[in-house]
């Protein structure tokens, strides 16, 4: 069975536009050592590589987000002709490496817990590859994969904003494939079945046309695939899905023996809830508290545990929902909030601990000007302030028995 181990996350911040659009491209650029896997076109792989990373730079501006797969054996001839100003570092190849990299032109940290594209929202985005075959085993362990991703998205990003773009090895009327979670348990669509089906999905048994290469339309199926869900930070929308073989070729040839596909978005921002920026870094167990938020509702206590480091953060809302993330040491600063008065604003200070970037204080500001602090300040500091109108109510970031990486949900004020 092949694991997924193929999370690509990232973690963007572009302007503070209430609305746009962006696109992302998923491709499978047959990688695998030339002796090992032909990859059924006329042209040598390092020679095709090479034509896929000029592509990727002579379009760059119109690709905004790639997820490749394969891209083993030939990284370095694909990093020497794209021109992707942020790209994820290779992690080797066959038999070690997972095949999977990021060319982005948003800058992105690498974590299998988080990652975001608008400022104001988190967007995750994963890249897989998914098990091959039609053997029984085949069948059984592409399953186990999907189904890995999905119980993933429902453990560590719930209520979050998904798109899931990779090569999933499975076609709808496949009886044993069941492509289908990330529908019935993710609340995920799919842009092929959204914009080319009318949002009907293929009826197991019955074929649909599988796509020639290249493409001449796009209502056939390939393996690969996208799918995506938006949250309370963000709308999301698929607005044009096709086949971009065109943009893959050379000599008249196709470039791999998959069909490049390129979904544009459409995105707009909520007024109720909003993400910050972060501080730190990408480090234990992630955590979001935007799912237990509720519209109108206000912090009343914040608590803070720190000392050398920052060891916990915690806030209470007046509903009764209270937030806790860090460990158990550091001593223990509280503040209660006025019936008229709203955390504003927060001051995080990070340093490398062990060869890890955390934060190792916080100090905490409300609308009349209260103040509570905890840890040790450095010269490495961040300042966040919720936009005019909103207030602190949750967090997110990730952490163990300190707190690595912190950002902050805003909540509009009700008045």
């Amino acid at each position: 069975m092949k694991l997924i181990d193929t999370f690509s996350h990232l973690l963007l911040y572009g302007g503070c536009a209430l609305a746009g659009s962006f696109n992302i491209l998923t491709f499978n650029v047959a990688g695998l050592p030339q002796a090992l896997q032909g990859n059924g076109i006329p042209i040598d792989k390092d020679i095709a590589t090479e034509h896929i990373g000029k592509a990727f730079k002579d379009l760059k501006d119109d690709l905004d987000v790639i997820h490749v797969q394969e891209d083993f054996h030939y990284n370095d001839i694909l990093y020497k002709y794209d021109n992707h100003p942020y790209r994820s570092q290779t992690s080797g190849d066959v038999p070690i490496g997972s095949g999977l990299n990021t060319l982005s032109n948003f800058p992105f940290s690498i974590s299998i817990e988080i990652n975001g594209i608008i400022e104001g929202a988190i967007v995750n985005f994963i890249n897989l590859h998914s098990d091959a075959g039609t053997k029984d085993q085949d069948n059984d362990a592409r399953n186990k994969n999907l189904q890995q991703v999905a119980n993933y998205i429902d453990q560590f990003l719930h209520d979050e904003a998904v798109i899931i773009f990779g090569d999933f090895n499975s076609r709808y009327y496949y009886p044993p494939d069941n492509i289908e979670v990330f529908r019935l348990q993710n609340g995920l669509k799919n842009p092929w079945v959204d914009l080319e089906r009318n949002g009907i999905e293929p009826i197991k048994g019955q074929p649909v046309p599988k796509c020639s290469l290249p493409a001449t339309n796009n209502s056939c199926e390939v393996v690969d695939k996208v799918f995506y869900r938006g949250s309370k930070t963000i709308e999301l929308k698929a607005e044009d899905f096709r086949y971009a073989d065109d943009l893959f070729t050379y000599e008249g040839h196709q470039l791999s023996d998959h069909n490049p596909i390129l979904t544009n978005f459409s995105y707009t921002l909520s007024q109720d809830f909003k993400n910050s920026n972060y501080s730190g870094g990408f480090y234990g167990a992630y955590f979001n508290d935007l799912g237990q938020i509720s519209k109108g509702v206000k912090t009343t206590r914040l608590s803070f545990k720190g000392n050398v480091g920052l060891d916990l953060v915690s806030l209470t809302l007046d509903d009764g929902t209270s937030f806790n993330h860090g460990g158990n040491g550091g001593l223990l600063k509280e503040l209660e909030l006025q019936q008229d008065e709203y955390w504003t604003k927060s001051y995080l200070c990070k340093r490398e601990v062990d060869n890890e970037l955390k934060n190792v204080y916080i100090n905490g500001t409300t609308s009349l000007g209260s103040t509570i602090e905890a840890g040790s300040p450095t010269n490495d500091c961040q300042y966040f302030e919720a936009p005019d109108g909103y207030q602190i109510t949750g967090f997110f970031g990730q952490g163990d028995d300190s707190v690595n990486l912190l950002g902050f949900i805003y909540s509009k004020i009700e008045s």
